[in-house]
This record gives structure tokens, sequence and C-alpha cells, in this order.
């Protein structure tokens, strides 16, 4: 049984990063998000707005 708790733990810890990957607002270049605008925007460390539909809380 322990075992089986051991290979279902790694696979988890394994498969959690490529579960998590996918477009995120102003990922890559852009540094990420600084903040938020009132309009709900996300304000990226660069300096740019993101143009990401998702609205920043």
């Amino acid at each position: 049984m322990n075992k089986f708790l051991a290979i279902c733990t790694a696979i988890l810890l394994i498969s959690s990063p490529a579960m998590a990957k996918g477009n995120k607002p102003c990922s890559g270049k852009k540094g990420g998000i600084k903040a938020c605008t009132s309009d709900g925007k996300f304000l990226c460390k660069d300096g740019t707005i993101s143009k990401s539909k998702k609205v920043c809380k």
C-alpha cells in the first residue's frame, strides 16, 4: 500500500507543472504581473498592458 501511495504521489508531483502550464497574463518577456489597473486589466512588469481577456482582481 505504501508503494502505491508513493507512486501516486510521484505521478501527481510530476504532472502538476504540466497541468499548470498555459497562457498567463504578462508571461514570457513581459516579466510577469506588476499590478492591476483600475479597469481590471493586467499591468506587466515591462510597463505594458496585457491583452488578456481575463479580469484582474
